[in-house]
C-alpha cells in the first residue's frame, strides 16, 4: 500500500488543487490532503478549521482520500502518517524551481520519502489562492475556479458578486 501526502495551505481550495487530487488518488492507494497550519504566518483568509471544513466537503465521495492538519516539517508529518510520497502541483515552470529545491530538503532530511511533481491540467495552470481571494474581494464572480464549498465560504466572507 502506497500512501501519498498532498500538502498546502489551501487557502482556498480551488479547482487546480482538485485536479491534482483526484489525478492523485487515482495514482496511490491513499491520499492524504495535509493542510500546513503555520502559527508564524497568522494571514490566511481562512483559518485552519475553515479550510478543513471546505477540503473535507470537496473531497467527500473520493474514498481514499483524507484531510488532515500538520504543523512543522512535512517530512516529520510524513514518518508519522506513514507516507512514502509527496505531491506536489505544479503550474509552470517558476513552481518547479522553488518545489524543487523544497523537494531536494525533504530528500536530505528523509530519504524515505520521495516527491511527485504532478501538472495541473491547462485549463487551471493561472490559478492561485492569492488571486482568487483578490478576485473575490474585489466582487467579481470566482464560481468557475473554486469548488462549492470554497465558493460559499467566499461569498460569506466578502459577499455575493457585484461583478
Amino acid at each position: 500500500m502506497i500512501r501519498a501526502v498532498y500538502p498546502g495551505s489551501f487557502d482556498p481550495l480551488h479547482n487546480g488543487h482538485l485536479d491534482v487530487i483526484k489525478r492523485s488518488a487515482r495514482i496511490f492507494d491513499q491520499l492524504t490532503v495535509a493542510v500546513l497550519h503555520n502559527r508564524q504566518k497568522p494571514t490566511t483568509l481562512f483559518d485552519i478549521e475553515e479550510r478543513l471544513a471546505i477540503l473535507r466537503e470537496a473531497i467527500d465521495g473520493l474514498p481514499n482520500v483524507e484531510a488532515a492538519m500538520f504543523e512543522g516539517l512535512l517530512v516529520e508529518f510524513c514518518r508519522q502518517s506513514g507516507a512514502r510520497v509527496i505531491v506536489r502541483g505544479l503550474r509552470a515552470i517558476s513552481d518547479y524551481e522553488a518545489e524543487l529545491q523544497v523537494a531536494h530538503l525533504n530528500r536530505q532530511m528523509n530519504p524515505a520519502v520521495e516527491t511527485l511533481f504532478v501538472m495541473t491540467a491547462t485549463r487551471w495552470s493561472f490559478v492561485s489562492s492569492t488571486r482568487i481571494k483578490e478576485i473575490a474581494q474585489l466582487g467579481a464572480n470566482v464560481d468557475k475556479l473554486v469548488p462549492k464549498a470554497s465558493l460559499d465560504r467566499l461569498e460569506a466572507r466578502f459577499g455575493p458578486p457585484r461583478v
